[in-house]
């Protein structure tokens, strides 16, 4: 979800130069980043492309969540220099780097990636409301983990402009990102994409708009079945993941990673997968169980495991 690069690319080396429809920006990384959404995996896509030389602006519903937003995006800045993964000065990098509470401050940026809650409805009218601001050759991303990149165009003006970029969390440490194709994705958006990933020191996998993708499908499916096995006491949460961390070489086991994730996003995926898969994906009562108590996982303590921070 790989044609020729334009002949000519426009200069994008000034905030305010429009780029036409499908082209590609002169550099591997867009110099003008916009994310909507300032959370763990809004802040991580911000630190990411600032860390690489990008302007950043990090848009959120308030100002509390906007300055929280920043001092999550410097706090990483600052770790990663600090463990000599990143060079450069902080100065520099957070002067990189603004918040807004105001989508109008989208304008001039060449690529805006939305990172809103996994709920329709919110993804389209984030989507809708980032996309009227644009330029007419800018691109825009969701970064949406299983709801439909084809879906979510339909609802936009210039489809051929959009397409999914789906980062891994924690962002600094993956070094994964999920390129997904819709129909009307344009080639050169596609190609440029797979630049991005490259200039980010990240590996692209690039698979056409289908329910969850490649790695939500396959990373759902494997958790379920691991959240039955507890369910049905057939071993504890620990050892589950152990067999897959010794037996089969997973960094973390899918208890664990589900936990990081969020329960509460591990079952609304598992909810549209169900609705679009069939029963399969249903969702076991043990997570909708954990969800309702509120045992979301790492941000609230508590999950399939505790957490202390």
């Amino acid at each position: 979800m790989t044609t020729p690069v334009p002949d000519s690319v426009p200069d994008a080396a000034l905030p305010d130069a429009a780029l036409p429809d499908g082209a590609v920006p002169d550099a591997a990384l867009p110099d003008f980043v916009g994310v909507l959404g300032g959370g763990r995996m809004g802040a991580g896509i911000a630190h990411a492309f600032l860390i690489k030389g990008a302007d950043v602006i990090v848009v959120e519903r308030d100002e509390q969540s906007a300055e929280a937003a920043r001092e999550r995006v410097e706090s990483a800045a600052a770790k990663s220099i600090e463990r000599g993964t990143t060079d450069g000065n902080l100065d520099e990098m957070v002067s990189r780097l603004s918040v807004s509470v105001d989508y109008d401050d989208f304008k001039d940026r060449q690529l805006v990636i939305e990172a809103v809650p996994e709920d329709w409805d919110l993804k389209v009218a984030s989507l809708r409301g980032i996309e009227e601001r644009l330029a007419a050759g800018a691109y825009l991303a969701s970064n949406t983990s299983s709801l439909s990149v084809n879906g979510l165009a339909r609802e936009l003006t210039r489809p051929q402009n959009f397409l999914g970029l789906h980062f891994f969390n924690p962002v600094p440490a993956s070094t994964l990102i999920e390129v997904v194709l819709g129909e009307h994705t344009s080639g050169p958006l596609a190609q440029a994409a797979r630049a991005w990933v490259a200039a980010l020191g990240k590996t692209a996998v690039v698979v056409n708009d289908a329910p969850g993708f490649a790695s939500s499908r396959l990373g759902v499916a494997i958790a379920l079945e691991a959240m039955r096995m507890v369910e049905e006491g057939v071993a504890s949460a620990e050892d589950i993941d152990n067999a897959m961390v010794l037996g089969y070489k997973h960094p973390t086991g899918p208890l664990r990673t589900t936990d990081i994730v969020g329960l509460d996003v591990r079952l609304g995926i598992a909810e549209y997968l169900a609705s679009t898969l069939g029963e399969r994906f249903a969702p076991p009562q043990i997570l909708r169980e954990k969800v309702a108590r509120g045992e979301l996982g790492r941000k609230t303590g508590k999950g399939f495991f505790e957490w202390a921070d």
